[in-house]
């Protein structure tokens, strides 16, 4: 079966309920509330996406359509279920790959082992890696290809990998993104070092002032001086 192109908002739909029946299976199959509330959560998804109910119920038409979603009738209120694996005929470990790459946009073969550990245990990134050359090789087969290494941007060490189920990608649109990423990620880890720095220092002073202390007590004692109270916290 060849899948049609998605729109970024169906894949949206479709990644989430990957995830929630690997991450929460006691509250799966989905409501219709539940589901865009997972589209629009701001945790564990790039782009930010605020779908609205009318959207997310056109996109799930469209996915039934095609097999990639059932609706389930076990309650007054209709329910949502996705059938990834079987309609595209992938194994577990690369539907995560996919469920992954659709919710939180380019990923290098470490980040989705990282990313993905609550719904799949990957060995190593190098597994990562085979299942990724495997959902790539599908288009050397004759089949259709579903993912597809990107250029490698500035300032990345590794390569990203974007999924091809909504078309082709923008490529100069992800290098942007990736850019923007790699600042933001240098500028927190940055800020991240200084605010280290100042607890690894607030830390020296703290031992050093107990230490002065404890040798004037030890002084006073000898002397026999009364020291006064160690002042308390600030506020108190």
């Amino acid at each position: 079966m060849t899948l049609k192109t998605l729109t970024p908002i169906q894949a949206r739909a479709l990644g989430t309920l990957m995830e929630k029946a690997r991450t929460v299976p006691d509250s799966y199959p989905l409501s219709l509330n539940a589901l865009v509330l997972g589209c629009n959560q701001k945790s564990s998804r790039a782009p930010l996406m605020e779908i609205t109910d009318d959207e997310a119920k056109s996109a799930l038409a469209s996915l039934k359509s095609q097999s990639l979603v059932f609706e389930t009738s076990t309650s007054r209120v209709p329910r949502f279920e996705h059938n990834f694996q079987r309609a595209a005929r992938v194994t577990e470990a690369q539907a995560v790959v996919m469920g992954l790459l659709m919710l939180r946009g380019p990923q290098t073969a470490a980040e989705l082992r990282t990313s993905g550990e609550r719904w799949y245990k990957f060995a190593d990134p190098a597994a990562v890696e085979a299942v990724l050359q495997d959902l790539q090789q599908r288009g050397d087969d004759g089949g259709q290809p579903m993912v597809r290494l990107l250029p490698r941007t500035p300032g990345a060490r590794e390569q990203r990998w974007v999924h091809l189920l909504c078309g082709e990608p923008d490529l100069a649109a992800l290098t942007a993104m990736a850019a923007s990423q790699t600042v933001q990620h240098s500028e927190g880890q940055g800020l991240l070092a200084r605010v280290t720095a100042l607890e690894n220092a607030l830390a020296r002073v703290k031992a050093d002032n107990a230490q002065l202390r404890a040798h004037i007590a030890t002084i006073s004692e000898q002397l026999g001086i009364d020291l006064p109270d160690e002042p308390g916290p600030v506020g108190d």
